[in-house]
Formats: structure tokens, sequence, C-alpha cells
């Protein structure tokens, strides 16, 4: 049982890793703990950025509904945007329920011609500090690169100190379908002003992403850097959230009971000798936003690149160039994400985020994952401004955080 290449976790990143590597003629085994078919708790929305990850996949993504923008809501403050037309990502994203999703990519390695096994979990087999395997059960496969794909939370993370940094934010979220006649809607919604049943500000905001299906993933999303946080309760936000809705998108009843998840933001330690860690394993995650399924693409396909280009020398590349690629935006927005997490802060930031056109197109941007270090013009500016300015200011805004 000798491979080029394994790949713990069947996700978007696992499944981008391992379509990139077999396409090149590796021998390439994929390990998924759970069933086929199994699905997975997500808002489902895809952004520009994933788009253009799926493109350079080659994967056919007609099936699922395209989104040609964002709806933000403020306060009484509305604002309809179009996805902005760039040289680097298409003007246009789709929501496509992740059971849906992630079983088509599954398919795509497999006629790739990746070993995908499900009901397997799979963990590190070591040898000193090098990663020279997995082992299933009592079944050991080895290769010389392993690539962590499976989230932040199981035992294959831990083993290799691939966890969430205890000092950093992360998230929590909650999720429902319901049918609502304005399901084939080409814009997302996103509520930006949410409220707890106290009437605290809540950093993060509500979602009406339309599945195109005769249904709407419904869900609220927040951040650990809210005033009473740990008291949070995830179904009555969503339930408060969808009385406000309810009216304008004549929402039925949830179709199945609500799903919450916790969103990494963060990581440790995402390389070592015979690994890497993608996607959610590497906290691959916009704290401003939740969403990290571009993310994940991206890095599972440069992950398999580097293997590809030398292997001797991938674990360290991969590190420095999607380091390159994502860090700085990252680190701005956890540093932001204490901000918000002061209500006197949060109120006139949103009012700032969609006050004026300019603004918005920023907002937008943030939003929908496309800025980078690599990101031209006022949002890219902003961004390294926000960047400068958030480190100085730092040490006083994790000080003063409000208690969890």
């Amino acid at each position: 049982m000798q491979y080029d290449l394994l790949i713990i976790g069947g996700g978007p990143a696992g499944s981008a890793a391992a379509i990139t590597a077999s396409r090149a003629g590796l021998k390439v085994a994929l390990f998924e703990k759970g069933p086929y078919g199994r699905d997975k708790v997500c808002g489902d929305g895809l952004t520009p950025r994933a788009i253009a990850a799926l493109n350079e996949l080659r994967i056919d993504h007609s099936g699922a509904h395209r989104i040609d923008g964002l709806r933000m809501i403020a306060g009484k403050k509305e604002r309809e945007l179009a996805w902005p037309t760039t040289s680097r990502f298409p003007n246009h994203g789709a929501v496509w329920p992740r059971q849906k999703f992630d079983n088509h990519l599954l398919d795509v390695a497999v006629a790739s011609g990746a070993d995908v096994r499900f009901d397997s979990e799979a963990l590190p087999e070591m040898e000193g500090e090098r990663v020279i395997g997995v082992r299933v059960g009592a079944d050991i496969y080895h290769a010389p690169f392993t690539i962590l794909a499976a989230g932040a939370q199981g035992m294959a993370a831990k083993m290799l100190g691939a966890e969430r940094d205890p000092n950093e934010t992360f998230g929590l979220a909650i999720r429902a379908y319901a049918p609502t006649p304005r399901h084939a809607e080409r814009h997302l919604e996103a509520c930006l002003s949410l409220r707890d049943e106290h009437g605290t500000p809540v950093p993060g905001y509500g979602w009406m992403f339309p599945a195109g299906d005769g249904t709407v993933n419904i869900g609220v999303g927040a951040l650990s850097t809210m005033k009473g946080f740990k008291k949070l309760n995830l179904n009555t936000l969503l339930d408060q959230y969808s009385s406000i809705v309810r009216e304008s998108w004549s929402l039925g009843e949830y179709v199945e009971k609500p799903r919450a998840w916790r969103l990494p933001m963060s990581c440790v330690k995402r390389h070592g000798p015979g690994w890497v860690a993608v996607g959610d394993a590497a906290g691959f995650v916009n704290p401003m936003n939740g969403e990290g399924i571009d993310y994940g693409l991206e890095s599972g396909i440069l992950a398999a690149q580097k293997y590809i280009a030398d292997p001797v020398t991938a674990s360290a590349a991969y590190d420095r160039e999607v380091g390159e690629r994502f860090d700085a935006f990252l680190r701005t927005g956890r540093r932001f994400s204490f901000l918000i997490g002061h209500p006197w802060l949060l109120r006139p930031g949103l009012r700032i985020a969609v006050g004026t056109q300019s603004a918005a197109d920023i907002t937008l941007a943030v939003m929908g994952n496309l800025i980078d270090t690599n990101t031209p013009g006022a949002a890219g500016r902003v961004m390294k401004i926000a960047d400068s300015a958030l480190a100085l200011a730092d040490p006083v805004l994790r000080r003063t955080r409000a208690k969890a």
C-alpha cells in the first residue's frame, strides 16, 4: 500500500488536491471518514474566487445556482451590488449545497484516478517528527507526502499540532433551509446589523443564500470577540433573524432542524516534515464573513502543485507561498474582529461600511474574499493601510477585548 500522495479529508480542499495530483499522474489515496453522500453543514455560498478555482480545476459548475452579487443591509441602509469584473476572478458566484458540491468534487477525483476511500478515519503515521503515511484501523498506507484536509477539530489535526490558536478569534454559525418563492434570486443577502435577545450588537451577520431549488439557506454567524459570546444562543439568534426576513422572503418553516458548526480562523502549525495542512485545517477562513471554500480549493491545488514540482521542498515551499497569498488579509481580519467586538465601535463601523458607494465596494470585496496581497486599486490600498494600522492597535484591542 505505497502511494505518492495521501490526503486526509474529502472536503473541497482535499478533493482539489486529489484532482490536481491525480491528473498529473501521481498515485493518490484520499480518506474520508464519512460515507459517500455525507452532508457538511455550511452556508453553501461560492464566491467569485471559488468559481475561479473551480475553473482552474475544470469543474463543471453549471448545476449550481448562479449568483451575480450581494445585497448588504445595515440598519435602514441597503445596497445591492454586482460582483466586480476583474482580471483575476469572474463576475459571478454560486450557491451549491455542500452535499451535492462535495460529492461532485469527489466523483471528479475518482474519475481523475484517485483512490477515494469512504468510512475511513485516517490518522498520521509518524517516524520521529516526519509523517510517513497514515493509519486506518489496522492498515498502514505509506507515502512521502500527506495533505491534512480534515478540518481543525479532529484527532489528525491534534496529532500534528494543526490546531486553532487559543488566543485568536473563532466563529460559530448555524443554518437551516426554508422554502421561499424567491429561491431563484441572483443576489445573496447579508444583514450586518444583528442583535442578540438582550439587544447587544453581534459582530457577525445573518444571511439569505437562495439555492435555486425552492429553498434558501438561512443562517447567522457570530465572532468570539463579542461580549457574552459563551452565552449566545444560536437557535434563538436564528429565530430572531428569521422573524425579520420572514415577510419579505415569504419564508416557510425550516425543512429540517437547524445545524450549527464552529469556524476555525487560525492555525498554530500548518506544515512539517512530510505534510501540510490545507483549507479549514490550516485556519484559512475569512474572519469577516466566515467563508473558506475558496481558500480551501486554492490551498489544496497549491499543495499538490508544490509536491509535483519538488517533493523535497514541497512542505516549506507551500507554507511560504500560501502565506504570501493569504496571511496578511486573514491576519487583518482577525485583528479587525477584536475591533468590532466593541459595540460602540461596531455600530459606526457598519454605517461606514455601506454609507458610500466607494466604502460599499470595498466591503463587497472583503465579503467576497476578493482581497489579498496582490489586489490592485483602492481595495488593495485600504487592506495594506488597515494591516499596518491594526498591527499598531492590536495590543490595545486584545487587552480591552470584550469578555466572552
